[in-house]
């Protein structure tokens, strides 16, 4: 829902902690879970391991809203599902996001949101979406070659992620 931004946010960047530059993660140099590939595409213009480091959460809300929040439509999600869309689009990519929760609704996982997908999302029951849809994250995140090493912080997120949107729908 629209008011739910922030708070979405504010979740998010609990997760995604601060500034890292881990050799084995393929997303490289990172703060604010936005990758520097990220924030040069944002920006336009290449960016160092100072501008990096530099990076606020009042620096990278816009780019999160417009790229992550606005492109699964968390404004006219319901409750709790707005978080795990926006959610899992920043670890996965909006379109990856889109199609895992068609797949967990049973519409044709085409990557857009479109009329019946939302009305879909909607009309189904949110507590056993939102269990399907977590389950569906995990699948996701176990296909991964780098699981390995990453998996273990990738099904807590997911666990806490469930946990914070079975919250937010009550």
């Amino acid at each position: 829902m629209k008011e739910n931004f922030q708070e979405a946010l504010n979740a998010i960047l609990k997760h995604e902690g601060g500034y890292v530059n881990n050799p084995k993660d393929p997303g490289g140099r990172t703060n604010l879970g936005v990758t520097q590939k990220v924030w040069e595409e944002w920006v336009g213009h290449p960016v160092d391991e100072k501008a990096m480091r530099a990076l606020t959460p009042e620096i990278v809300a816009p780019m999160y809203r417009k790229k992550y929040w606005d492109s699964v439509k968390g404004d006219e999600m319901p409750d709790g599902l707005d978080y795990l869309m926006f959610d899992f689009a920043i670890n996965a990519g909006p379109g990856r996001a889109i199609k895992t929760m068609q797949k967990a609704i049973g519409t044709t996982p085409d990557g857009a949101i479109g009329p019946k997908t939302m009305q879909s999302l909607k009309d189904a029951n949110q507590s056993e979406l939102v269990a399907k849809f977590s389950a569906e994250k995990e699948a996701f995140y176990r296909s991964l070659p780098t699981f390995a090493t990453f998996g273990k912080g990738w099904l807590r997120r997911v666990a806490e992620a469930k946990t914070h949107a079975e919250t937010m729908l009550a």
